[in-house]
């Protein structure tokens, strides 16, 4: 019998400190979880006390829990690479980070053959959220590996929504993600078209907050080029942001399926630079 995952009895691995890792290691250290982490970058190491940093991934094979909020696909494949011929039976894997569902599902299925359990588990609500514990986590996989790890995702989650099996939480945060820039994308183009007939943005922002146009986006205008200005101090490539990296996700996910998406197709294309010019502008604040 597995043993029971509590912060009593559990170390925590965590990989990847970016703009939503670092916060959420916060949220676990807060909530008395003994945690040891790696980043390919140690300098983000530097601001957490009372921490194991580590050199590399297979130094936390001791870890009964191991949470990857790396950049991509890529990232989370080579990692788990390394760590899974080393981790005890009965341990479990958490991907935080937007991948594919191909990619879950094939990860979950070589963790079952290892004695191993793995969650697709990507996260939303930004950088504040994850450091006050109270992010959305969509989590794909076995319910009994949820269930077990459940006081894990508690600590950094205000809701834990199961999506089905190994996949769903990456298809739903992927939807989550094309259904946000999408809007992004329209309340760009529409305060582009009002500034051209000299009307400031802040002026259209509040019409529409009682107005059918309100939506997430234009209750947090500004949070995007907060967002970006975060990827610039760290050194974040463009093309790893999510509003780039997330966006062709979608699009090969699609693929994979023969479906046609021809507004994340479209958004794919352009999205970037759009966010990246107005972040850079500073028109949002």
């Amino acid at each position: 019998m597995a043993q029971e995952i509590t912060s009593e009895t559990t170390r925590l691995g965590f990989v990847g400190l970016g703009n939503l890792g670092k916060p959420m290691v916060r949220a676990l250290q807060r909530d008395g979880w003994s945690i040891a982490v790696h980043d390919r970058d140690p300098a983000r190491a530097s601001e957490l006390e009372g921490i194991r940093v580590v050199d590399g991934p297979a130094q936390l094979a001791d870890c009964g829990v191991i949470a990857l909020a790396v950049p991509d696909d890529d990232a989370v494949s080579e990692i788990l690479g390394e760590l899974v011929p080393l981790l005890a039976a009965g341990s479990v894997v958490l991907i935080h980070s937007t991948i594919l569902p191909g990619t879950a599902k094939r990860l979950a299925q070589q963790a079952e053959r290892a004695g191993l359990g793995l969650l697709d588990v990507p996260v939303s609500g930004g950088a504040e959220r994850a450091l006050t514990g109270s992010l959305t986590v969509m989590a794909g996989g076995r319910a009994d590996v949820l269930e077990r790890v459940r006081p894990v995702l508690d600590s950094v989650a205000g809701e834990v929504i199961h999506a089905g099996p190994a996949g769903a939480g990456a298809a739903v945060k992927l939807a989550n993600q094309l259904m946000m820039f999408a809007a992004l994308a329209g309340v760009q183009e529409a305060l582009e078209l009002a500034g051209a007939y000299d009307v400031p943005e802040r002026m259209v922002l509040d019409a529409v907050s009682t107005s059918t146009g309100e939506s997430w986006i234009t209750r947090n205008w500004g949070f995007f080029d907060d967002v970006a200005a975060a990827y610039d101090s760290a050194g974040t490539p463009v093309r790893d942001r999510p509003w780039s990296k997330d966006l062709w996700d979608i699009v090969a996910a699609a693929r994979d399926r023969a479906l046609p998406l021809p507004v994340a197709g479209l958004l794919a294309q352009h999205l970037a630079g759009k966010v990246e010019d107005h972040a850079h502008k500073g028109a949002g604040s």
